[in-house]
């Protein structure tokens, strides 16, 4: 019996393996739709084979009858899909069982995508939770400094750089505003002394009674003119250097000293809530908080103390930046100021080499650099 169960189970496994590849090749087409003869198909040679071995074992429980399986169709999972169309050879043929999909596993684990989706979201909100976390503390703590119920830590000397800078930044943008009034009005002055200069030119010519003294006062204008263009190169100068300065230099100093301070208000409340701690029970769960609060701690303790290191050697160095610029300037402002009013003009134009300043040639169709402001 046992042998006899062994070539029952062969003979259905061929059955149906001869079944699906019939279904697959009982109805050929050719190119042009006509159905024809595949005489020389091996797959249609083994047929008379096959339909034996299916009527051969009639009453048998695993029998499956052909027409039967034509007209209900084979299961899913004993098709076959066929590369290459009807009548291909049977390397062309990857049977639907070894695909597998999300839809053929409902009951399976999540997919990648999913854990990939998920571990995002966690991370997102774990941000978000200590955001939201350090933003209560900070607050609590600005808010305990505000009415003097907390404490803060105070670098009075650090401070006190701090206020100075501020206050030379203030002064500083007066100066700047300063400066270009001053441009824009001695920019028209030029250009009014180069129109009145164009006007006694052109009454020189048509005034002969009054031909020289036109004529005189015509290039006197022009003369105020040209040296006027050249000291309005070097206030521009001076004014570039400043904005400069007063706008990047120092501002980027500022932002450095923003973040100081917000690390030492981070710093301050982490350790208001660490003294807090301190002072309760000294339970497990206790512990475990003391523990936490002494590592966020030792973190907001290093950063601030980063920033602050920072900030100094940022406030060294733009106060050796500041004195070596200002004296650069102010003395090339000095130099071409006097020599404009005393009319000078060649100590004029000395200066502006002297501070490696070029004017735009006379003539030029580009805009004037006072123009592009």
């Amino acid at each position: 019996m046992a042998s006899g169960q062994a070539v029952d189970l062969e003979g259905f496994t061929m059955t149906d393996s001869i079944m699906s590849k019939a279904a697959t090749m009982e109805i050929p087409i050719n190119s042009n739709g006509d159905t024809r003869v595949l005489g020389e198909d091996d797959g249609l040679e083994q047929a008379p084979n096959a339909q034996w071995s299916l009527h051969g074992r009639v009453g048998h429980p695993g029998h499956r009858d052909l027409q039967q399986v034509m007209v209900s169709g084979p299961n899913l999972n004993e098709t076959s899909i066929v590369s290459g169309g009807y009548g291909g050879t049977a390397e062309g043929i990857i049977p639907t069982s070894s695909i597998k999909g999300p839809s053929l596993h409902s009951g399976s684990s999540p997919t990648v995508a999913e854990e990939a989706t998920r571990g995002v979201a966690v991370e997102k909100f774990d941000m978000m939770k200590k955001w939201s976390l350090n933003t209560y503390k900070c607050t609590k703590q600005l808010i305990s400094e505000r009415f003097g119920r907390g404490s803060r830590t105070v670098d009075l000397e650090l401070e006190a750089q701090i206020e100075v800078l501020r206050d030379t930044k203030r002064k500083y943008e007066t100066v700047l505003r300063l400066a270009r009034a001053l441009t824009n009005h001695f920019y028209s002055m030029v250009q009014t002394q180069h129109a009145l200069g164009d006007t006694f030119a052109d009454l020189s010519q048509k005034s002969p009674e009054l031909r020289d003294e036109f004529g005189y006062n015509a290039e006197t204008q022009k003369l105020l003119c040209k040296n006027g263009e050249t000291l309005l190169g070097a206030i521009n100068f001076f004014v570039s250097s400043i904005n400069t300065l007063v706008n990047k230099t120092m501002e980027d100093t500022l932002m450095t000293i923003k973040m100081y301070e917000n690390a030492r208000l981070e710093f301050d409340a982490y350790r208001a809530d660490l003294e807090e701690l301190n002072l309760g029970p000294r339970d497990a769960v206790t512990m475990a908080r003391i523990e936490t609060a002494q590592q966020q701690y030792q973190i907001h303790k290093d950063k601030y103390e980063r920033l602050r290191s920072d900030v100094i050697i940022k406030l060294k160095f733009l106060e050796e930046n500041k004195v070596k610029v200002m004296h650069k300037q102010l003395l090339l402002f000095h130099n071409a100021i006097s020599a404009y009013f005393a009319g000078n003009q060649q100590q004029l134009e000395q200066t502006l080499k002297q501070f490696n300043i070029k004017l735009k040639p006379p003539g030029a169709d580009k805009p004037s650099w006072l123009e592009e402001q």
